[in-house]
């Protein structure tokens, strides 16, 4: 028994006893549905519908497929899992949009959050460090849609990413020499590319005697390295208090003597206190942004700075000034994870705008430089 469906109509009946069932309760069930009960079936079916009243219920078994950092549903009709080549079916179906609901409740409520017709979404991270984001059939068409990201179960080094082709073997030095260098940098790219894994390898390589403070909106970072202190923001309970924001930690942070001071993603005015961080003596210090490009960047760290109150021209003077490289990475038409550019940033024009330009171009087999190698190195020299 494999279809979510089927186990509705026995789910019905056992919740109709108003007590704890029982594994002859299921094999009454099981025959009042005319189905075989042998040893094996009520074996399968007490598991599967144990498995669907705690944990991810039917997504359980897809959460712990290797490879899988994405499952993703729309609705009762449509499951998909991400492994790394682009969305894939998972072949898991639902009853109805009812039993989608009721397992985003479940997992909103087992971190204490609510999920109703009050709050119809939720954004929060499992007790094993998924990720969960859900939102309900009244909002959603075709239905209750479920986001899990997978935590990665072991964080990979630049020598795997080498291996797996997201860094070609011509360029993996760069990587190192910036680190080496502290250089502050951003790593950019779309949703699912890799911009937390290639961040997690690249803080690994920073030397074991520095202190790392990470800020994330939810936890995801978990680098191979001995000082690390991670902190992690906090929504506002049912009464919409008790919220603790990107900006918040930040600012925390910088009283707490970080070596590197790492933003997981700089989603919002949390910037505008990295940005005076890295200017003001906190060197190395370097994060992730949600960009289609390298020269996009620049623009999209301006709209974040505008929510902090950063006017055009002073945002632009500040990531002069403050970071020193773009990292770009994104998915190639096979859905592979690559890095395909490293950038540095110039002013440029009357009023000083700073630009990304291109230093090293990467493909899957050679490495091209562009017209901001020689500041590449200048940088990584230094």
């Amino acid at each position: 028994m494999t279809a979510v469906a089927e186990l509705e109509p026995i789910r019905a009946k056992l919740a109709a006893l108003g007590r704890a069932h029982t594994a002859a309760d299921v094999a009454e069930a099981m025959r009042a549905e005319g189905m075989l009960v042998s040893d094996a079936a009520l074996r399968a079916t007490v598991e599967a519908i144990r498995r669907d009243s705690v944990g991810a219920g039917p997504l359980d078994p897809l959460l712990r497929t290797e490879g899988v950092t994405d499952v993703l549903v729309n609705g009762p009709d449509q499951v998909f899992i991400d492994r790394g080549s682009g969305l894939e079916d998972a072949g898991v179906r639902f009853g109805s949009d009812a039993e989608v609901r009721r397992l985003a409740q479940r997992l909103a409520a087992s971190v204490g959050r609510r999920l109703d017709d009050s709050t119809p979404f939720v954004d929060a991270r499992l007790p094993d460090g998924t990720r969960v984001h859900a939102i309900l059939g009244s909002l959603a068409d075709p239905g209750t849609c479920i986001s899990l990201r997978v935590p990665a179960r072991k964080t990979l080094s630049l020598e795997d990413l080498t291996e797996a082709g997201t860094i070609p073997a011509a360029g993996a030095h760069l990587f190192t020499a910036m680190i080496t260098a502290r250089a502050a940098f951003l790593i950019s790219g779309g949703t699912g590319s890799g911009k937390t894994t290639l961040l997690a390898a690249l803080l690994s390589l920073m030397p074991p005697a520095e202190r790392l403070v990470i800020v994330e909106d939810s936890r995801e970072l978990s680098p191979r390295h001995p000082h690390v202190v991670r902190l992690e923001a906090r929504p506002g309970n049912a009464e919409r208090t008790g919220a603790v924001t990107m900006t918040d930690l930040v600012r925390q942070a910088l009283r707490m003597r970080p070596d590197r001071l790492v933003v997981g993603e700089v989603r919002g005015a949390e910037i505008c206190d990295l940005l005076t961080a890295m200017n003001t003596g906190h060197e190395g210090g370097c994060g992730t942004v949600h960009a289609n490009s390298a020269a996009d960047v620049p623009a999209r760290l301006e709209a974040l700075a505008a929510i902090g109150g950063l006017d055009r021209d002073a945002v632009h003077a500040q990531v002069h000034s403050a970071l020193d490289l773009l990292v770009h990475i994104r998915r190639d038409p096979e859905g592979r994870r690559r890095v395909s550019e490293l950038s540095v940033l110039e002013r440029a024009g009357t009023r000083g705008l700073v630009t990304a330009v291109s230093a090293v171009e990467f493909d899957a087999r050679r490495v091209r430089t562009g017209a901001g190698a020689g500041a590449l190195e200048r940088i990584l020299s230094r």
